[in-house]
């Protein structure tokens, strides 16, 4: 009896890091079918003529737009240029002194005890200090699509770039809004004026490998106290 609960124990324990390792990759996992490449959609059949003299065709723009992206499936490119920085500092001190003295008589019962017998004092002192710092850069380009153009002027736009090296795969995906009169001539615009973005940079291989702990360090790593 009492080996067989061993064994289940050994078991259930053996089976707690696999369980960890897999709740931590389900989290991290992301989707590259969220950042997939929208296409233009196919045009419409021509309206029939009206009697009008001008008649909107599919892919009208205006003069004044020239070649800007403003349509599902355009392409933009977001140059990143993310840079951020926090910083935090704080100290306090505290210092608190005290005494007490008391000359006993020179005459009588009491003459027995010197000033220095019933004489005390106590001093306290706290020091504390802290401080964070955190800084964060990125720089590159990607080229994403527009997925949609909403009748405000706003579009959401999306991409991903897969670069595969010798070593390793590195992975950008960027989405979020943008105004299109923000997009430039060559139709750029940077990072920094787009609204709700989301950007994530990671890789697979090798080097990004040795930058990770083993399963059995995450697990021991997520069960210790201290």
């Amino acid at each position: 009896m009492t080996s067989r609960l061993f064994s289940k124990r050994s078991l259930l324990i053996g089976a707690v890091p696999f369980l960890l390792v897999s709740c931590m990759g389900s989290n991290s996992s992301i989707s590259a079918q969220e950042f997939a490449p929208v296409t233009a959609a196919p045009p419409p059949e021509p309206a029939a003529a009206n009697g009008a003299i001008f008649q909107v065709a599919s892919g009208y723009s205006a003069l004044t737009n020239g070649s800007r992206a403003s349509r599902k499936g355009d392409i933009i490119s977001i140059l990143l240029v993310e840079k951020t920085r926090a910083s935090k500092s704080n100290s306090a001190s505290k210092v608190r002194d005290g005494g007490f003295s008391l000359s006993p008589p020179k005459t009588g019962l009491f003459s027995i005890f010197s000033s220095s017998d019933v004489a005390t004092g106590g001093s306290q002192n706290f020091s504390g200090n802290g401080s964070a710092d955190q800084s964060n850069s990125l720089q590159g380009q990607i080229s994403v699509t527009v997925a949609e153009s909403y009748p405000n002027g706003t579009m959401l736009v999306r991409g991903q770039k897969l670069t595969s090296l010798n070593r390793g795969d590195e992975h950008t995906q960027f989405s979020g809004l943008i105004r299109a009169i923000d997009v430039s001539a060559d139709n750029t615009i940077p990072s920094t004026k787009v609204a709700d973005a989301r950007i994530i940079y990671g890789g697979t291989g090798e080097i990004a490998s040795a930058s990770k702990q083993g399963w059995l360090q995450k697990f021991f790593s997520f069960i210790s106290p201290f």
